[in-house]
């Protein structure tokens, strides 16, 4: 019997098949990873003359309500946000002063540090105006964190937390 005449009469394993497969598909794989994204961006910026400028990371999912941050004119109020306050103690804020339990300072995530912040107890119709110095809170659901004094003038230390409304007073 010739050489032919064998190989027309052979079989190949299944297991062989799935060999070869699974190494066929290992080197498209390979070949596929081996393209450089860095070559890509490369060719790009040849095309387009302009760099890729990467986005900060923002912590706007904690935070479920956008928040405007627009000035408000002299002498208005603007309603800004409703939600849960609760108050801290640090070390030093984000804005690089030192922390003091005594001011009535508060951390919000993203208004400018130095707006002026009127809390109102939803519950009880208690105030605060407070100055913000501060970065957070960083729990999901909360809208300010403030100061201990300023939660003394709430009237919110034995319980927490409370509903607030907030305005930004100018």
């Amino acid at each position: 019997m010739s050489c032919f005449a064998r190989a027309e009469n052979a079989r190949i394993s299944p297991a062989t098949l799935c060999r070869v497969l699974l190494a066929i598909i290992g080197a498209a794989s390979l070949a596929a990873c081996a393209q450089s994204p860095v070559g890509r961006q490369k060719a790009d910026l040849g095309t387009h003359r302009q760099a890729a400028v990467e986005r900060p990371h923002r912590v706007a999912a904690l935070h479920p309500r956008p928040i405007s941050r627009a000035r408000v004119p002299d002498g208005a109020k603007q309603s800004v946000s409703h939600g849960v306050a609760s108050f801290y103690s640090d070390t030093e804020t984000a804005s690089g002063e030192r922390f003091d339990k005594n001011e009535l300072t508060a951390a919000h995530p993203s208004l400018p540090f130095g707006t002026k912040l009127r809390v109102t107890d939803v519950s009880s119709g208690r105030f605060v105006t407070v100055r913000i110095n501060d970065r957070g809170p960083y729990v999901r659901g909360r809208v300010v964190d403030i100061s201990p004094s300023a939660a003394e003038a709430l009237g919110m230390v034995d319980k927490g937390v409370t509903n607030v409304r907030l305005d930004v007073v100018q």
